[in-house]
């Protein structure tokens, strides 16, 4: 948030997000889902849903909010009132599965927002690209039978939590290009321009979405994948490029994962910097 209250950003409009409505969440997740969450949450202290994955007073509503922020910047694009949307959200989202938390996410909150647009708003095709290091199995798991949705992912592997083998096709709508640890600025690019960019122009989506994840930087401490902001500022470019070709700019970024501060602020700037039109080059 500091990085964002920069003078670069002056002319960014803020909005608070609203709840999640049960309808919404119900578009991902089960009934059993929710009821297993919401009585899981503690009065005071910490219950862990898993090793990695903890409720405390305030996750339901903190989970419920980033899902809706998806969902309301959805409704905001359609309106009119904008191109674009960074949803700046904590929980992250995308490796909770239907039936499952885990992975410090709880709801999926870019897999609810694309069920939203479609149903909300009658898109036939809606797509999701995910740069977080880690595989957003979520996400897949979700998508997976349904050709109307798209999923790409780069992430390093072998990783957590161990999904995203590039056999793993869904339909034909779920496309995966793993990278080995240590792969840098050029397989990361290159699997992008090879990979990702072609599927999401093939598929023609109406509406593009980022899992935004920034814990690729090379100074992250959970991965090894070795990005700098650069990279996912270009990134961003390329998929701001498409939704400007493919669906009139309609797009909307989710944060995702990110655990060291300083890299994670610096990465923000420059993947919202990238959304507003910064630094529109190919470099």
């Amino acid at each position: 948030m500091e990085a964002l209250s920069a003078p670069a950003f002056a002319a960014l409009e803020r909005r608070q997000a609203p709840r999640a409505s049960r309808e919404q969440l119900l578009r991902v997740h089960s009934p059993a889902h929710l009821e297993r969450l919401f009585a899981a949450e503690p009065a005071d202290g910490q219950a862990f849903l898993d090793a990695d994955t903890a409720l405390s007073p305030g996750s339901i509503e903190a989970a419920r909010r980033a899902a809706g922020a998806v969902c309301a910047a959805v409704d905001a694009i359609m309106a009119g009132e904008a191109r674009a949307a960074f949803c700046a959200v904590r929980p992250p989202g995308h490796h909770a599965e239907p039936e499952r938390a885990m992975g410090f996410c709880l709801f999926n909150n870019v897999a609810i927002g694309a069920l939203h647009a479609r149903a909300a708003h009658h898109l036939a095709r809606v797509a999701v690209v995910d740069f977080d290091v880690h595989h957003g199995n979520g996400v897949q798991a979700a998508f997976e039978r349904d050709p109307a949705l798209f999923y790409g992912s780069t992430h390093q592997s072998p990783l957590y939590p161990g999904t995203g083998a590039v056999g793993e096709r869904g339909v034909g709508n779920i496309v995966n290009a793993p990278l080995a640890p240590g792969s840098g600025t050029a397989a990361f690019r290159e699997a992008f321009e090879q990979k990702i960019l072609p599927a999401l122009v093939a598929f023609a989506p109406q509406f593009i979405f980022i899992c935004a994840g920034f814990d690729g930087h090379r100074a992250d401490m959970l991965a090894q994948l070795m990005l700098t902001e650069d990279d996912f500022a270009w990134a961003t470019r390329q998929l701001r490029r498409l939704a400007d070709d493919l669906c009139h700019g309609h797009l909307v970024s989710s944060l995702e994962g990110g655990y060291n501060l300083t890299a994670l602020a610096r990465s923000v700037g420059a993947h919202v910097g990238a959304l507003l039109g910064e630094g529109n080059h190919d470099g």
